[in-house]
Protein backbone atom coordinates (compact mmCIF):
# COMPACT_ATOMS: atom_id res chain seq x y z
CA UNK A 1 0.00 0.00 0.00
CA UNK A 2 1.45 3.09 -0.87
CA UNK A 3 1.09 6.80 1.18
CA UNK A 4 -1.58 8.03 -1.45
CA UNK A 5 -3.83 4.60 -0.81
CA UNK A 6 -6.87 5.20 1.47
CA UNK A 7 -6.75 1.95 4.00
CA UNK A 8 -10.29 2.22 3.72
CA UNK A 9 -12.52 -0.51 3.52
CA UNK A 10 -15.77 0.98 2.03
CA UNK A 11 -19.25 1.15 4.12
CA UNK A 12 -22.06 1.05 3.14
CA UNK A 13 -24.13 3.11 6.15
CA UNK A 14 -23.33 6.29 7.37
CA UNK A 15 -21.61 6.07 11.00
CA UNK A 16 -19.59 8.66 13.15
CA UNK A 17 -16.02 8.96 13.36
CA UNK A 18 -13.71 10.86 15.93
CA UNK A 19 -11.19 12.54 14.15
CA UNK A 20 -7.59 13.38 16.29
CA UNK A 21 -6.52 17.30 15.41
CA UNK A 22 -3.98 19.46 16.41
CA UNK A 23 -4.38 20.94 19.79
CA UNK A 24 -7.15 24.20 19.69
CA UNK A 25 -7.78 23.90 15.95
CA UNK A 26 -10.62 21.76 16.50
CA UNK A 27 -13.27 24.79 15.30
CA UNK A 28 -10.67 25.98 12.04
CA UNK A 29 -10.89 22.22 11.47
CA UNK A 30 -14.73 21.65 11.60
CA UNK A 31 -14.99 25.20 8.98
CA UNK A 32 -12.28 23.69 6.92
CA UNK A 33 -13.97 19.77 6.43
CA UNK A 34 -17.52 21.51 5.89
CA UNK A 35 -15.92 23.80 2.99
CA UNK A 36 -13.43 20.91 1.40
CA UNK A 37 -17.15 18.64 1.53
CA UNK A 38 -18.89 21.84 -0.90
CA UNK A 39 -15.77 22.06 -2.97
CA UNK A 40 -15.18 18.38 -3.32
CA UNK A 41 -18.53 17.70 -3.77
CA UNK A 42 -19.04 14.57 -1.37
CA UNK A 43 -21.97 16.91 0.86
CA UNK A 44 -24.11 13.45 0.07
CA UNK A 45 -21.72 11.57 2.33
CA UNK A 46 -20.16 14.13 5.10
CA UNK A 47 -23.46 14.57 6.74
CA UNK A 48 -22.78 16.79 10.07
CA UNK A 49 -19.14 17.69 11.94
CA UNK A 50 -19.68 18.06 15.85
CA UNK A 51 -17.31 19.39 18.26
CA UNK A 52 -19.05 18.34 21.33
CA UNK A 53 -19.06 20.96 24.02
CA UNK A 54 -20.68 21.36 27.47
CA UNK A 55 -22.04 24.27 29.14
CA UNK A 56 -19.68 25.69 31.58
CA UNK A 57 -19.12 28.42 33.89
CA UNK A 58 -15.70 30.27 35.00
CA UNK A 59 -15.27 31.97 37.97
CA UNK A 60 -13.06 34.53 37.58
CA UNK A 61 -10.11 36.05 39.75
CA UNK A 62 -12.12 38.89 41.09
CA UNK A 63 -15.12 36.23 41.79
CA UNK A 64 -17.41 36.76 38.80
CA UNK A 65 -18.88 34.06 36.88
CA UNK A 66 -18.68 34.11 32.87
CA UNK A 67 -20.17 31.76 31.16
CA UNK A 68 -18.25 29.47 28.54
CA UNK A 69 -18.29 26.39 26.36
CA UNK A 70 -15.96 23.49 27.56
CA UNK A 71 -14.65 20.61 24.91
CA UNK A 72 -15.44 17.25 26.24
CA UNK A 73 -12.84 15.84 23.99
CA UNK A 74 -10.29 18.43 23.22
CA UNK A 75 -7.71 17.57 20.43
CA UNK A 76 -10.88 15.45 18.31
CA UNK A 77 -13.89 16.46 16.68
CA UNK A 78 -16.71 13.65 15.40
CA UNK A 79 -17.52 13.39 11.95
CA UNK A 80 -21.06 11.77 10.49
CA UNK A 81 -19.72 9.69 6.91
CA UNK A 82 -20.30 7.64 4.76
CA UNK A 83 -17.25 6.15 4.38
CA UNK A 84 -15.81 5.65 0.70
CA UNK A 85 -12.07 6.77 -0.45
CA UNK A 86 -12.86 10.07 -2.05
CA UNK A 87 -15.02 10.88 1.54
CA UNK A 88 -12.50 9.70 3.72
CA UNK A 89 -9.55 11.86 1.61
CA UNK A 90 -11.71 14.84 2.13
CA UNK A 91 -11.29 14.37 5.79
CA UNK A 92 -7.55 13.01 5.98
CA UNK A 93 -6.18 15.47 3.82
CA UNK A 94 -7.88 18.67 5.56
CA UNK A 95 -4.95 20.90 7.65
CA UNK A 96 -4.43 20.59 11.04
CA UNK A 97 -6.18 16.83 10.82
CA UNK A 98 -3.85 14.13 12.52
CA UNK A 99 -5.25 11.22 11.47
CA UNK A 100 -8.80 8.87 12.22
CA UNK A 101 -9.08 7.27 15.09
CA UNK A 102 -8.90 3.49 14.48
CA UNK A 103 -6.96 0.53 14.25
CA UNK A 104 -3.37 0.69 13.22
CA UNK A 105 -1.65 -1.40 10.55
CA UNK A 106 1.84 -1.80 10.72
CA UNK A 107 4.63 -1.13 8.33
CA UNK A 108 6.13 -4.77 6.73
CA UNK A 109 9.39 -2.95 6.77
CA UNK A 110 11.09 0.57 7.50
CA UNK A 111 10.38 3.01 10.18
CA UNK A 112 7.18 5.18 10.69
CA UNK A 113 3.72 4.63 11.75
CA UNK A 114 1.31 2.52 9.02
CA UNK A 115 -1.81 3.00 7.70
CA UNK A 116 -4.70 3.70 10.51
CA UNK A 117 -8.16 1.89 9.24
CA UNK A 118 -10.88 4.08 10.39
CA UNK A 119 -13.69 2.56 13.23
CA UNK A 120 -16.78 4.19 13.70
CA UNK A 121 -17.51 4.65 16.93
CA UNK A 122 -20.09 2.73 19.23
CA UNK A 123 -23.76 4.00 19.93
CA UNK A 124 -22.79 3.43 23.06
CA UNK A 125 -19.68 5.89 22.80
CA UNK A 126 -22.11 8.32 20.69
CA UNK A 127 -24.79 8.47 22.99
CA UNK A 128 -22.38 8.70 26.40
CA UNK A 129 -20.55 11.68 24.55
CA UNK A 130 -23.82 13.75 23.46
CA UNK A 131 -25.80 13.10 26.80
CA UNK A 132 -22.30 14.67 28.04
CA UNK A 133 -23.52 17.79 26.29
CA UNK A 134 -26.92 17.73 26.76
CA UNK A 135 -26.43 17.73 30.69
CA UNK A 136 -28.60 20.13 32.61
CA UNK A 137 -26.39 21.88 34.83
CA UNK A 138 -23.21 23.55 33.48
CA UNK A 139 -20.11 22.74 34.99
CA UNK A 140 -18.46 25.47 37.24
CA UNK A 141 -14.58 25.75 36.45
CA UNK A 142 -12.35 27.96 39.00
CA UNK A 143 -8.75 28.32 39.08
CA UNK A 144 -7.59 27.67 42.90
CA UNK A 145 -6.41 24.56 44.29
CA UNK A 146 -5.31 23.74 47.82
CA UNK A 147 -2.89 26.02 49.22
CA UNK A 148 -4.25 29.49 47.64
CA UNK A 149 -4.78 32.21 49.47
CA UNK A 150 -8.03 33.87 49.10
CA UNK A 151 -10.45 36.38 50.30
CA UNK A 152 -14.03 35.85 50.90
CA UNK A 153 -16.39 38.63 48.91
CA UNK A 154 -19.85 37.52 49.56
CA UNK A 155 -21.92 35.91 52.30
CA UNK A 156 -21.44 35.64 56.35
CA UNK A 157 -17.73 35.58 56.27
CA UNK A 158 -16.99 38.85 53.78
CA UNK A 159 -13.69 40.67 54.13
CA UNK A 160 -12.32 37.17 55.67
CA UNK A 161 -9.15 35.85 54.56
CA UNK A 162 -8.06 32.24 54.15
CA UNK A 163 -6.03 29.21 52.62
CA UNK A 164 -7.79 26.59 50.38
CA UNK A 165 -8.02 23.29 51.96
CA UNK A 166 -9.75 21.09 49.52
CA UNK A 167 -11.78 22.04 45.34
CA UNK A 168 -15.25 20.35 44.94
CA UNK A 169 -15.84 21.57 41.36
CA UNK A 170 -18.55 18.93 40.31
CA UNK A 171 -20.34 20.98 43.98
CA UNK A 172 -19.55 24.34 42.59
CA UNK A 173 -17.55 25.12 46.59
CA UNK A 174 -14.73 25.12 48.14
CA UNK A 175 -13.55 24.39 52.09
CA UNK A 176 -10.86 27.30 53.27
CA UNK A 177 -9.38 27.79 56.48
CA UNK A 178 -10.90 30.71 57.72
CA UNK A 179 -9.44 32.57 61.30
CA UNK A 180 -12.53 33.10 63.24
CA UNK A 181 -11.70 34.40 66.99
CA UNK A 182 -8.27 33.45 66.46
CA UNK A 183 -8.72 30.00 65.31
CA UNK A 184 -8.64 28.10 62.09
CA UNK A 185 -11.79 26.79 60.82
CA UNK A 186 -13.05 25.19 57.55
CA UNK A 187 -15.45 26.61 56.14
CA UNK A 188 -17.27 25.90 52.97
CA UNK A 189 -18.10 28.25 50.25
CA UNK A 190 -19.45 28.76 47.34
CA UNK A 191 -17.01 29.60 44.12
CA UNK A 192 -18.68 32.89 43.89
CA UNK A 193 -17.99 33.92 47.19
CA UNK A 194 -14.36 33.89 47.26
CA UNK A 195 -11.40 35.54 44.54
CA UNK A 196 -8.20 34.73 44.91
CA UNK A 197 -5.32 36.53 46.46
CA UNK A 198 -2.04 37.39 44.38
Amino acid sequence: MNELESPVKEVVKPAWYAIQVSSGCEKKVKTNILQRAQTFQVVDRIFQVSIPERAAIRVKKDGSRAAAEEKILPGYVLVHMLLDDEAWGVVKNTPNVINFVGTEERRGSGRGRGHVTPRPLSASEIRRTFMTVAQEEPIVRINLAAGDKVEVIAGPFQDFNGEVVEVSPERGRLTALLSIFGRDTPVELEFNQVRRLE
